[in-house]
C-alpha cells in the first residue's frame, strides 16, 4: 500500500504528525505495535496525572478539618486508584482512534522497520510481514526507561515507571532511584498514600536537578517535612533482590560512606533511553550521536525522505516538544515555511505537590551566559489566593536581563503553577520586557498575580512584600 507519509509510532509526536499531515491533504499511514497514543497517553503523562490527582484528593480529605469540614478517617484504595488511572488512559487512547478515523488515517498494527527504497516493513502479531511505501517517513518511536548497569529491572522487585502504575498491591516501602520529574512524582504519589519512600539522586543538587537551584532546595524542604527521605549526591552501588524484599547499597559521593536500605520495591527512574533499536537506523546509514538520531532544524535525517522527532533525537524528552516538532516537520514536508523550534523557550512541568514549572534560563545559566541579571521572587505566603486555598507553599522566581529587560526565565513551585507557566512562554515569544509584565494588570485574587509581583520585585517595585 502506498502513502504520502508513513509515521512509525503513535505517541504525541507520531499521532500529531499524522493528523497535521492529513489536514494538509496527505494520505497517511501510522505504524503502532501497542496502543494508540504511545507511552504518554497509555503509560506516561496522562495516567500518572490521574494517580497524582487521586493522591491529591486523598491529601485534601486528610486535611479536611483545615477547611472547616469534619469527616471520618479516609482509606486509600490502591486498586481503585490504579483502575481509575487505567480507565483514563484507555479513554485517551480511544480518543486518538476517533481522531484517526475522523482524519481518514490508516492504522497499521505491528512492528515497523525501515528498509530500502522508502519502504517500511511491518511484522504483525501472526509474524506476517507486509511492506508499505511512502516518499516521506517519520520515525517517532519514543523512549523507554533507562536501565542502570547495576540496577537490573526485573519487573517484580526492581521496576520502571510503567510497572509503578500497575502494581498488584501497594508496597510498604520503596526506594526511588532518580530525582527527576518521574522520580519525584511517583515519590509524592506513594508517600501520600502511606508508602515509606526514599529518593536517591546521583547529582549533588538533589531533587529535580535540572531545575533552578532555589526550586530544588524548596522541594527538598517540603519533601523532608512530608516524611520522604532524600539522599542527594549519592550513588547506587548494588541492589540485592534475594529474599523477600530488596537491599539497596548506596554511597555518599562526598564522604564515601556506604549505607544499606531495605525496601519492598525499587523504582528505577533514572531517565529515558531512545527506542532506536531494530527499526533500520543502522542498515540505512542514518547518522546518530550517542544513540540519538541526528536531524536538522526541520527534523530531516541525512537520508533523504526519512525524518525523526521526539525522544529519539537530541533535546528535551517531553510530549509537548514531540508534538511541536511533529507539526514543524510535517509543514515543511508539505512545502510550508514553519519557524524552527526555539528550544530555549520550552516549558518544563513536574506534577508533584507542590507543582513545579519553568522556562528559559536558570539563574546560574543566565550568569554563565554572560548576562547581568535582575532577579525577583514572590512567595505564595504573601498571596491572598494561596492563603484562601490553603496552598501557601512555594514561590515564583523571574529573571530579567538588566540591560534590556529581556525576560530570560521563570521558575515556579506551588499549587497549579503548571497552568501559569504558559504566560511566561508567550511573553518570552513576544519578546516582552520586565516592565511590560509589571504594567499588565493581573486579576485579583489569583495565583498568577505572583508573576507580576515577582517581576515588580526584580525592579524594586513590589507592593505586597
Amino acid at each position: 500500500m502506498n502513502f504520502d507519509l508513513i509515521v512509525i509510532g503513535s505517541g504525541p509526536g507520531g499521532y500529531v504528525a499524522a493528523i497535521r499531515a492529513a489536514q494538509l491533504g496527505m494520505k497517511v499511514g501510522v505504524v503502532e505495535r501497542e496502543s494508540l497514543g504511545g507511552i504518554c497517553l497509555n503509560w506516561g503523562c496522562i495516567p500518572t496525572k490521574a494517580l497524582l490527582k487521586s493522591a491529591q484528593v486523598f491529601e485534601y480529605i486528610n486535611h479536611a478539618q483545615d477547611y472547616g469540614i469534619k469527616i471520618g478517617k479516609p482509606e486509600a484504595d490502591f486498586g481503585g486508584m490504579v483502575k481509575r488511572s487505567r480507565d483514563v488512559a484507555d479513554g485517551m487512547s480511544k480518543g486518538v482512534n476517533f481522531l484517526f478515523r475522523k482524519n481518514k488515517i490508516t492504522i497499521i498494527n505491528g512492528n515497523g522497520k525501515l528498509t530500502r527504497n522508502k519502504t517500511v516493513a511491518v511484522v504483525d502479531e501472526s509474524g506476517k510481514t507486509t511492506e508499505y511505501t511512502a516518499p516521506h517517513i517519520i520515525v517517532a518511536t519514543g523512549g523507554r526507561a533507562k536501565a542502570l548497569p547495576n540496577v537490573p529491572i526485573d519487573g517484580e522487585k526492581v521496576i520502571d515507571y510503567r510497572k509503578a502504575m500497575s502494581l498488584p498491591k501497594q508496597p510498604k516501602s520503596m526506594v526511588v532511584i532518580g530525582a527527576g520529574a518521574i522520580g519525584v512524582e511517583f515519590a509524592y504519589f506513594y508517600s501520600t498514600i502511606g508508602t515509606e519512600v526514599t529518593i536517591v539522586e546521583f547529582l549533588e543538587q538533589g531533587l529535580v536537578p535540572r531545575e533552578d537551584a532555589d526550586i530544588s532546595k524548596e522541594l527538598g524542604k517540603i519533601y523532608q517535612k512530608s516524611g520522604i527521605k532524600v539522599m542527594g549526591n549519592t550513588s547506587v552501588e548494588a541492589v540485592d533482590t534475594k529474599g523477600k524484599g530488596c537491599k539497596v547499597t548506596v554511597k555518599n559521593r562526598k564522604t564515601g560512606q556506604t549505607e544499606e536500605i531495605s525496601c519492598d520495591i525499587v523504582l528505577s527512574a533514572a531517565g529515558v533511553a531512545p527506542n532506536t533499536e531494530n527499526i533500520g537506523i543502522e542498515e540505512l546509514g542514518i547518522a546518530t550521536d550517542r544513540g540519538m538520531v541526528k536531524v536538522d532544524e526541520y527534523y530531516r535525517t541525512n537520508v533523504a525522505g526519512i525524518y525523526a522527532i521526539g525522544d529519539i533525537i537530541p533535546g528535551p524528552a517531553l510530549a509537548h516538544v514531540a508534538s511541536a516538532e511533529a507539526i514543524i516537520c510535517v509543514e515543511k514536508i508539505a512545502g510550508h515555511h514553519p519557524e524552527p523550534m526555539d528550544y530555549n523557550n520550552i516549558p518544563s512541568c513536574t506534577y508533584c505537590s507542590p507543582e513545579i514549572a519553568s522556562v528559559g534560563y536558570t539563574e546560574l545559566a543566565a550568569k554563565e551566559a554572560g548576562y547581568e541579571i535582575k532577579v525577583g521572587k514572590f512567595p505564595f505566603t504573601a498571596s491572598g489566593k494561596a492563603s484562601a486555598a490553603g496552598a501557601k507553599a512555594g514561590f515564583v522566581k523571574v529573571i530579567f536581563d538588566a540591560k534590556y529587560g529581556e525576560f530570560l526565565g521563570a521558575h515556579m513551585i506551588g499549587a497549579n503553577v503548571t497552568e501559569m507557566i504558559a504566560e511566561v512562554v508567550v511573553a518570552r515569544k513576544l519578546e516582552t520586557t520586565g516592565h511590560e509584565i509589571i504594567k499588565s494588570v493581573h486579576p485579583h485574587p489569583t495565583m498568577s498575580e505572583a508573576i507580576m509581583e515577582a517581576a515588580a520585585a526584580a525592579y524594586d517595585e513590589v507592593i505586597h512584600l
